[in-house]
């Protein structure tokens, strides 16, 4: 694997260290990619909004799934925080890898049973998917994953640390949803090639013409 641009700790890598944060396939009935990492449309629209503390860009993977589907540890790690300054209400735990990255799993739909410190291997459940909307999961039923480095204050595309079929996971439901700036039209049109986001710094979309058009 090509070294990606970016976060200063990624390394080339033959593959990647982290899995997927849920044990059951992809379906319409499970789970799948509903917003990307990084450019996307959504983040876009919503930039002076949601996303205006992550530069304007989505900071994470929103994986759609119903509430209360076990999520689980995408690699080994111990319990960083769990519901501490860090967003992605109603609750969300923070686990510290061992390579200097720390993996943030929001929205979930009730506060995680595990305590601070506590270690947790791969593929552990470590809590139940809720609802960015309401408490009653009826309103936009998700897993909101992040990757940042060590210091928290800033988060990096997931996308090259986890081993996994990424293209196939939107089941074909609308595609990357990647915002274009018409007058750098090339730039950051991959899922792999994203910028990172310091939270707190500058809009990096503050696109003069863009497409689609807001």
């Amino acid at each position: 694997m090509a070294l990606f641009p970016g976060a200063p700790l990624r390394a080339a890598l033959a593959t990647p260290p982290f899995g997927l944060p849920f044990a059951s396939p992809p379906s319409l009935n499970s789970w799948y990619v509903g917003q990307w990492y990084g450019n996307t449309t959504g983040a876009y629209r919503n930039r002076e909004g949601i996303y205006a503390a992550g530069q304007g860009l989505h900071f994470g993977i929103d994986f759609s799934a119903p509430c209360h589907t076990p999520v689980v540890a995408i690699g080994d790690g111990a319990v960083r925080a769990i519901d501490g300054p860090f967003g992605a209400w109603p609750h969300h735990i923070v686990l510290e890898h061992a390579n200097g990255l720390s993996s943030l799993y929001g929205h979930l739909v009730e506060r995680p049973s595990l305590r601070v410190g506590a270690m947790v291997r791969a593929g552990d459940v470590i809590g139940y998917s809720g609802d960015s909307v309401t408490v009653n999961c009826n309103g936009s039923p998700h897993l909101h994953l992040e990757l940042r480095l060590s210091t928290m204050a800033v988060a990096t595309n997931p996308v090259p640390w986890i081993d996994a079929d990424w293209p196939s996971l939107t089941l074909g439901l609308g595609g990357a949803g990647l915002m274009v700036d018409l007058d750098d039209p090339l730039r950051w049109q991959s899922l792999y090639d994203q910028p990172d986001v310091t939270f707190g710094g500058p809009w990096l979309n503050a696109y003069p013409r863009a497409w689609p058009a807001a």
